[in-house]
């Protein structure tokens, strides 16, 4: 690509409609599609009245397969939208169906380029509405859960709702990451875990050592959903075959260094 075709790519504007998040569109297709979805694959859900009938709510599996997203959406008892990958607005299979669903685009490249979306998710959860991010901010290549993101953490404190954990399995066996489609039979496994609550940090802002530890929570009560080994790295879009196989530890702030970091915020 050259670099005239590149800076155009990084400055490409989306139109106002696809950062609206789900609409009736999403809850009327959840209608079609639901039954069918059931009739396609055995479902074993626990945990789902766990969810607030109203209010604003973060929702954060792990990602293993491209059947995450579209399960929760149909299987959710509210409408529900997602952060998903800009790339899909470069198909016309996907630029106008996804974002009627409920995909807000984000620039994983991050920075100033993925603040529209975070708007837009800040925005949907001021609604009182239900939104979904995967912490580990791709799939995981290999079935492990991988360090988490701290957006969601930063997100919750700032809108001020609850984050639910939540455990996907059996997803990756049926539309492994490279798969095109997904194949027929099988069993999933999805799983709310019970909410964090993020007031008690709300006094001390956005402070880097309050979103690791956080979504450090987040990522535990996520391995215990799901039974998954940790890797204590982000996860990438390849990842090579020579990963050490030690199960890592998700790292923990001691005592000291959390009344540290609450002494210098008072």
């Amino acid at each position: 690509m050259t670099e005239s075709k590149q800076a155009a790519a990084s400055t490409k504007q989306f139109p106002d409609w696809v950062f609206n998040g789900a609409t009736q569109f999403q809850a009327r297709l959840r209608g079609v599609v639901s039954p069918l979805a059931r009739r396609a694959w055995k479902f074993e859900l626990t945990g789902f009245d766990r969810l607030p009938k109203t209010g604003a709510a973060l929702l954060c599996p792990n990602h293993i397969s491209f059947l995450d997203s579209a399960l929760l959406m149909i299987l959710s008892p509210r409408n529900i939208s997602f952060i998903g990958k800009s790339e899909y607005m470069d198909s016309w299979k996907t630029r106008w169906f996804f974002p009627k669903v409920g995909m807000i685009p984000v620039d994983r490249s991050g920075g100033e380029k993925s603040h529209a979306a975070l708007d837009a998710a800040e925005r949907v959860l001021r609604r009182g509405e239900l939104f979904g991010i995967f912490p580990e901010g791709t799939r995981s290549r290999d079935g492990m859960l991988y360090k988490g993101h701290t957006g969601a953490a930063r997100l919750a404190i700032k809108v001020g709702c609850p984050i639910f954990p939540v455990g996907i399995v059996g997803t990756r066996e049926i539309q492994p990451p490279d798969a095109p489609v997904p194949r027929l039979g099988g069993h999933v496994k999805i799983s709310v875990g019970r909410p964090i609550d993020v007031s008690r940090y709300t006094s001390r802002g956005v402070d880097p050592m309050v979103l690791r530890e956080i979504t450090d929570e987040l990522m535990f009560e996520i391995r215990e959903l799901t039974g998954q080994e940790y890797r204590n790295t982000y996860a990438t879009k390849k990842r090579t075959e020579t990963i050490v196989a030690e199960t890592a530890e998700i790292p923990r702030f001691s005592e000291a260094q959390i009344a540290a970091a609450e002494k210098s915020h008072a």
